[in-house]
């Protein structure tokens, strides 16, 4: 009920969906109560009744009576109902975005921690979860309350002692329902495990279909999918198992006390105790009570799937970001675009330093080039500048602003990222284009398109900038996906670059025309670079080079050509092309 209240608090406009639920099943509750008395009244008159005497009509004005209570219970039933899928639908709504709008609040550190498809799954089924629910408990509990109460009531008038036994079947069934509860649970929570590996491991494939396939792993991975399904049939059978084995000891108790409670009316009947009238009152209500304590093994099992399948909702939902802006932070206004890099040290997740004591600047529209091999935490020193992760010590730096006390919009909207490989979204090319500015004109997308070199394919596409590029721009090349990321950071204009050189894994020819945008892209503007080609490196204004996760060297080209330093021995081996030499420069991502 707890959770009711605070789902509800949250979205006051359910409020009005889950009273109109409710009031229906007040309404039902006590037409349903109606029809026992109703019935008994018209019995009672039967005995000695005349039609010549009119002792008819009062029975037709009773069943005509029940009719109407019949004809009520239905409209209310299907008016209850609308209301009922009304908020269903609409809590789905609430609860997903609430989810999707904290998840996008998060840091990266939750993300490198979690699968997308557990991220996914954990949303269908606890949204799911939750809002059926919310519906049950809104359609059911309270008629189910009010038909106990107002039939224990009623019985009482007639027969205390039937009374008695018809309320004593809650605690039994409660006390006996309790005992499986917790158990059952952590069955229930196992089986959701091995479902969100495995719907983690299928969206990871999907995603990345082509590895798959060209490592010929349809097998395994299908293999790894049903291996996990079938542990959620193993864990299912002993969850059932307890359950229906106790829920058999619960009804054939139920039973026993309802056999109990007819023998017992019956009796009194035949001894004159009750009017026949009476004791068909008394056996209607006693299946009319029949019914919500039947229910509750249903209730009880749906309450439980809700409270297991929504905790990981709940977990996720209380997740606070690491990375948080302070209060009141100012936004960033970029003057030079200066980028500095004070004693930095980090880790993740408190391992092993990535980086120690890195200090470096990159003055105002410079280019400077991260040099070093794999591992030594280059993409972690953009991910710091992106404020995507917080230094354990030290301070990132722009135009003398430390960014941990600017917000983290401001920042990013002063960034522009084009990464190795390019990232689109399903959608157009305009779309893709204009992620970073929704808002922007079609001149301004056309003009960022034909910077970046993409306007003559662009044209050769069916639909031109219309075009749908598939999903992750499936549906283009690897030249043209990445001219389309180029486009995007051009037309964002951010003042500061990153670029994960995005020409390391390009043919010749698309290399030149995406090397051509990257040259426009990166004028007048304040640029690091993950650099992957010595001829991208040897024409930046700095290099810095990472070994063992600290700065080795800092210096122009020219300079550090001759140290004897990484950045000299990787032109020393530009021009062989043996196997060791391949493997030196593969140590440090570098292509030639």
């Amino acid at each position: 009920m707890k959770s009711i209240i605070k789902i509800l608090k949250f979205a006051p406009h359910l409020w009005p969906y889950y009273l109109g639920v409710s009031i229906g099943t007040v309404i039902m509750a006590l037409l349903n109560q109606a029809q026992p008395i109703l019935t008994k009244m018209a019995i009672d008159r039967l005995p000695g009744a005349s039609i010549e005497q009119g002792d008819l009509l009062p029975v037709l004005i009773i069943v005509f009576a029940i009719f109407l209570s019949d004809v009520g219970a239905t409209l209310v039933s299907n008016i209850s109902g609308y209301y009922g899928d009304i908020m269903g639908v609409k809590l789905k709504y609430f609860l997903s975005t609430k989810y999707y709008d904290h998840l996008l609040t998060l840091s990266q550190k939750y993300y490198a921690n979690e699968l997308t498809g557990k991220i996914i799954n954990r949303l269908n089924r606890s949204i799911s979860g939750v809002a059926d629910f919310i519906n049950m408990f809104a359609n059911n509990f309270f008629q189910f309350l009010l038909t106990t109460v107002f039939t224990l009531v009623i019985v009482a008038k007639y027969s205390w002692v039937v009374a008695l036994l018809f309320a004593s079947l809650y605690p039994i069934f409660l006390w006996l329902t309790g005992r499986t509860s917790k158990k059952w649970q952590v069955y229930q929570k196992e089986i959701n495990e091995a479902s969100d590996i495995a719907s983690g491991r299928f969206a990871e494939v999907i995603s990345e279909i082509k590895v798959a396939k060209s490592y010929t792993s349809e097998s395994a991975e299908s293999t790894f999918f049903k291996r996990m399904l079938k542990r959620t049939i193993k864990i299912t059978k002993p969850q059932s198992k307890l359950w229906h084995r106790e829920d058999i000891i619960r009804r054939l108790i139920l039973n026993a006390i309802f056999g109990f409670v007819y023998v017992y009316i019956f009796w009194q009947a035949v001894n004159g105790k009750f009017t026949v009238g009476e004791t068909v009152l008394l056996i209607q209500y006693g299946a009319l009570i029949r019914l919500p304590i039947f229910s509750m093994s249903f209730l009880v099992d749906r309450t439980q799937r809700a409270i297991a399948d929504s905790k990981d909702y709940f977990d996720s939902m209380n997740e606070v970001s690491d990375i948080i802006d302070k209060k009141n932070a100012p936004s960033l206004k970029v003057g030079n675009g200066v980028v500095k890099f004070s004693a930095v040290d980090f880790s993740y997740e408190d391992a092993q330093k990535v980086l120690k004591n890195i200090s470096f600047e990159i003055g105002a529209g410079q280019k400077l080039a991260l040099v070093g091999e794999s591992g030594e935490g280059k993409s972690t020193i953009t991910s710091l500048l992106l404020r995507l992760y917080d230094p354990n010590s030290g301070s990132v730096y722009i135009d003398n602003t430390d960014i941990s006390t600017i917000t983290q919009k401001s920042l990013r909207n002063n960034i522009a990222v084009v990464f190795q490989e390019a990232t689109l979204f399903s959608g157009t090319i305009r779309e893709n284009i204009a992620y970073g500015r929704p808002g922007a004109s079609l001149k301004e997308i056309q003009k960022a398109a034909k910077s970046a070199n993409a306007t003559e394919f662009i044209k050769k596409l069916p639909n031109g900038l219309d075009t749908v590029v598939g999903e992750r721009g499936m549906k283009l090349s690897g030249g043209q996906k990445q001219r389309i990321a180029i486009a995007r950071a051009i037309l964002k204009d951010a003042p500061i670059l990153i670029l994960d050189e995005a020409t390391s894994s390009l043919d010749s020819k698309s290399e030149n025309e995406v090397q051509i945008a990257l040259e426009k892209l990166m004028k007048g503007r304040t640029v690091l670079i993950i650099a992957h080609r010595l001829s991208t490196i040897s024409e930046v204004d700095v290099i810095v080079t990472i070994k063992n996760g600290e700065v080795d060297e800092i210096g122009a080209p020219k300079t550090l050509s001759s140290t004897g330093g990484i950045y000299s021995q990787l032109l020393m081996l530009q021009n062989k092309n043996d196997d060791t030499t391949k493997k030196k420069l593969k140590k440090y991502e570098i292509s030639e």
